[in-house]
C-alpha cells in the first residue's frame, strides 16, 4: 500500500460542524476560504501535477496560489469554472481531521507537494489539521463549510502572478482570484459592483469631465483645469461660510519654515521621513538640510497664537486655514486625489480653557454633521488613543483621551476605539465616510492636545490674572480637500449635485436660426449666477445631448424655434431626462434656488448594503 493511502486510512475523519449561528461575514469567510479548496480540486483534475501553495479567503473573495506545467489565460478560467460546478452540484461534504505533523510531511512528500512542505516546516505544533472533501485533501487551518453545495454562487475573476511567499528570489506562482456570496443576487450585483468601480474611477471621471489630470514630471501633484478647481471653490465657499457662521477667523502663513519650528513641535523626530526637506543658501550643503516645507498647519497657527498676548474672554478662539500642505509620500502609494503629495486641509485650531473642553467638541461635531449633510454622507467614529511613538507626559494622555471619551458620550455617539491609533501629540476622534460603493475612508479627525501649547510656551491670561496654558482642538471636517473631492465623484459616479457642478446648464439652440435666442436664454443664467455654457447649433441635437450626459451636466435646455416663440426651453436632466418645456425665468429659479440651498439632487446606486456585516433580524445559517 502507498504510504499515502496508509496514512490517510489511518485518519479519523469528523463532518466539519461550524456552530449553530454565525455573523454573515464570518460565513461568508467560511464560503470563500471553501470555494479556494474547491477551486484548487478542479485545477488538480486538470492538471494533476500542479504544486498547491496557499488559497486564502480574502475581502469580497478568494484566491489560490498554485505552480502549473504551463501559463494559464483567461481562456482557462470557464473550464475551472465548469468544473468546479460539477463539484458543487455533488453537495460534498467537508471533513476534518488531524495529524502528526512528521506524518504530514510525509503524506505531502509523497504528493509531491513541496509548498506544503514548506508551511509544514514552520509549524511548531505537534499536530496539524487537514480538510477534505471528495477525495482532495489539504492542509489548512480553516475554517470552513459544513456542505460544499453552499459555494454554488462564484465567478472566477482574473489571474495574476506572485511570489511565492511574496519574496522576488522565490518562484513565480500562478494566482487565480474569484469571489463567491450567499446568493445569486448578491454575485450579480457584485459582479455590478466591478464594473461600476471602474466607471467611477475617479481619475478617470477627472478625465472625462475635465476636472483635473496628473503628469508624471509632477507626480502625485494634481494639476487643476478650470472645471475642477470651479468644484475645488464650491467646497471651500461652504467651507468659509459655515465657519464664518460658527464663529471662526481664517489666516495664511508660509509654507516653508526653518526645521527650529518643526523640532518644537516634534515633527522633525516623529514626522520627518514624510516631509519635503529644503537645503537654505549656498553653504547649506555641509549642514544638511535646514528647512521644510510644512506637512501640516498646526505648528505655525501656534506662531500666530504668540503674536500678541490673549485673555480667558477670547476663548475658545478658533482659527482656521486651508492652503497648500506638502507631503513626500512613497510613489507607489500615490493614488490620484485619493493620496496626493500636494493637498489642501480645512484645518482649524481652537485655543481654549479646559472647562470648554466638552461644549467644544460638541459644536465642532455638530458642525461636521451639518457639512456632511450636504452630500448625504454616512459616517462612523472612531476613538484612537496613545501611540507607541507619543511625547508628553502620560497624565496628559490620560486627561486628554478622558475628555474626548466624555464629549462622545454627551452625544450618545457609538464609536470602536483604535488602540495606538492617536496622533504622536494628542488622541482623536476619526471620523469614518461610508461611500455608495460600499467603503469606509477617513476624512474628518478632532484631536485634543495638551502637548504642543507647552512645547510652544503658549498662555493667556486666565480670570484670577494668571498667565496660564490653552488647550489646543486640532480638527479638519473634509479632511485633505482633494480627497474629499475624489471620494465624492465616485460616490456620485460623477454626476455632482447641481449646486456642485462646474457647469450647472447648457444651453442647446436646435439650428443655427435659433441661436440669438439661446444667447438670450444664457444671459438670463448667468445674469442669476447660474455656471452655464452654450454649445453652437454645428452638430445633431441628439448627438450634443449625449455628450452633455457623458460629462453629467445637470440641466440641458434645448431652445428651438417653438421655444424662441413662446420665451421657454425644453428642459432635460441628467437625473431625471426629458421634463418637457419651461419658462426660462421658472428653470432659472429652480437652478438658482437649488444652488442657495445646497440640494441633494442626485441619486446614485448604493452598494453599500451588499458590503454590511448583518442586518437587523437576519437569520443567521450555519455556514
Amino acid at each position: 500500500m502507498p504510504v499515502a493511502d496508509e496514512i490517510l486510512a489511518s485518519v479519523e475523519w469528523a463532518p466539519n460542524q461550524p456552530p449553530a449561528e454565525l455573523p454573515r461575514q464570518e460565513r461568508l469567510r467560511r464560503i470563500r476560504h471553501s470555494a479556494s479548496h474547491i477551486m484548487a480540486q478542479a485545477v488538480r483534475e486538470l492538471f494533476p501535477a500542479a504544486k498547491l501553495a496557499i488559497g486564502p479567503p480574502i475581502e469580497n473573495g478568494f484566491y489560490y496560489d498554485m505552480e502549473l506545467p504551463r501559463a494559464l489565460t483567461d481562456d482557462d478560467l470557464p473550464e475551472i469554472e465548469k468544473r468546479m460546478r460539477r463539484i458543487v452540484g455533488r453537495d460534498p461534504q467537508f471533513f476534518r481531521a488531524t495529524l502528526a505533523r512528521p506524518r504530514a510531511m510525509e503524506l505531502f512528500r509523497e504528493w509531491n507537494q513541496p509548498y506544503k512542505i514548506e508551511l509544514l516546516e514552520g509549524i511548531k505544533d505537534a499536530e496539524v489539521s487537514l480538510y477534505k472533501q471528495d477525495r482532495f485533501v489539504d492542509l489548512c487551518a480553516g475554517p470552513h463549510i459544513a456542505q460544499g453545495g453552499v459555494c454554488g454562487h462564484f465567478k472566477l475573476l482574473s489571474l495574476a502572478g506572485a511570489y511565492w511567499r511574496g519574496d522576488e528570489h522565490n518562484t513565480m506562482l500562478q494566482r487565480i482570484y474569484g469571489t463567491a456570496w450567499e446568493t445569486e443576487a448578491e454575485l450579480a450585483e457584485y459582479l455590478q459592483f466591478l464594473e461600476d468601480s471602474k466607471a467611477r474611477d475617479h481619475r478617470k471621471l477627472g478625465l472625462q469631465l475635465d476636472l483635473f489630470s496628473f503628469h508624471p514630471w509632477a507626480a502625485g501633484c494634481p494639476f487643476w483645469h478650470p472645471r475642477g478647481l470651479t468644484v475645488r471653490e464650491e467646497l471651500r465657499r461652504l467651507w468659509r461660510e459655515t465657519h464664518t457662521r460658527a464663529g471662526y477667523i481664517e489666516i495664511m502663513s508660509p509654507v516653508i519654515y526653518r526645521k527650529e519650528l518643526f523640532e518644537t513641535s516634534g515633527h522633525w523626530a516623529h514626522f520627518r521621513e514624510n516631509m519635503f526637506l529644503v537645503q537654505e543658501g549656498e553653504t547649506a550643503a555641509a549642514e544638511g538640510p535646514t528647512m521644510a516645507l510644512k506637512p501640516m498647519n498646526c505648528p505655525d497657527t501656534m506662531l500666530f497664537y504668540k503674536t500678541r498676548q490673549h485673555s480667558y474672554r477670547e476663548l475658545p478662539l478658533r482659527i482656521s486655514q486651508g492652503q497648500l500642505l506638502h507631503r513626500n509620500e512613497p510613489i507607489g502609494t500615490l493614488h490620484g486625489l485619493m493620496r496626493a503629495r500636494v493637498f489642501s486641509q480645512d484645518d482649524a485650531h481652537i485655543y481654549l480653557h479646559e472647562d470648554q473642553i466638552q461644549e467644544e467638541i460638541v459644536r465642532v461635531l455638530e458642525l461636521l454633521h451639518e457639512i456632511y449633510s450636504y452630500f448625504g454622507l454616512r459616517y462612523s467614529i472612531t476613538l484612537s488613543t496613545r501611540p507607541e511613538n507619543s511625547m508628553g507626559e502620560a497624565a496628559l494622555w490620560e486627561k486628554a483621551e478622558a475628555g474626548l471619551r466624555q464629549a462622545l458620550s454627551g452625544l450618545k455617539l457609538d464609536y470602536k476605539t483604535d488602540a495606538g491609533g492617536g496622533a504622536f501629540y494628542g488622541p482623536k476622534i476619526d471620523v469614518m465616510v461610508h461611500d455608495s460603493m460600499g467603503r469606509q475612508w477617513q476624512c474628518g479627525t478632532v484631536q485634543l492636545d495638551f502637548n504642543l501649547p507647552r512645547r510652544f510656551e503658549l498662555e493667556f491670561i486666565d480670570r484670577d490674572n494668571q498667565a496660564r496654558t490653552p488647550v489646543v482642538i486640532h480638527r479638519a471636517l473634509f479632511g485633505s480637500v482633494e480627497r474629499f473631492l475624489g471620494i465624492l465623484i465616485e460616490h456620485f459616479a460623477g454626476a455632482l449635485p447641481t449646486w456642485l457642478a462646474p457647469v450647472q446648464a447648457l444651453v442647446m439652440p436646435i439650428a443655427e436660426g435659433q441661436e440669438a435666442y439661446a444667447r438670450t436664454v444664457l444671459e438670463r443664467c448667468q445674469a442669476a449666477g447660474i455656471r452655464a455654457e452654450i454649445t453652437p447649433a454645428d452638430s445633431k441635437i441628439g448627438y450634443r445631448i449625449r455628450e452633455a450626459e457623458l460629462h453629467k451636466i445637470p440641466y440641458m435646455l434645448v431652445a428651438g424655434k417653438r421655444e424662441a416663440e413662446n420665451g421657454s426651453v425644453s428642459v432635460r436632466t441628467y437625473q431625471e431626462k426629458d421634463r418637457g418645456a419651461m419658462a426660462v425665468g421658472d428653470v432659472v429659479a429652480e437652478i438658482v434656488k437649488k444652488t442657495r440651498e445646497r440640494t441633494l439632487d442626485v441619486t446614485v446606486k448604493d452598494y453599500s448594503a451588499l458590503f454590511r456585516t448583518e442586518a437587523a433580524g437576519e437569520a443567521a445559517p450555519a455556514y
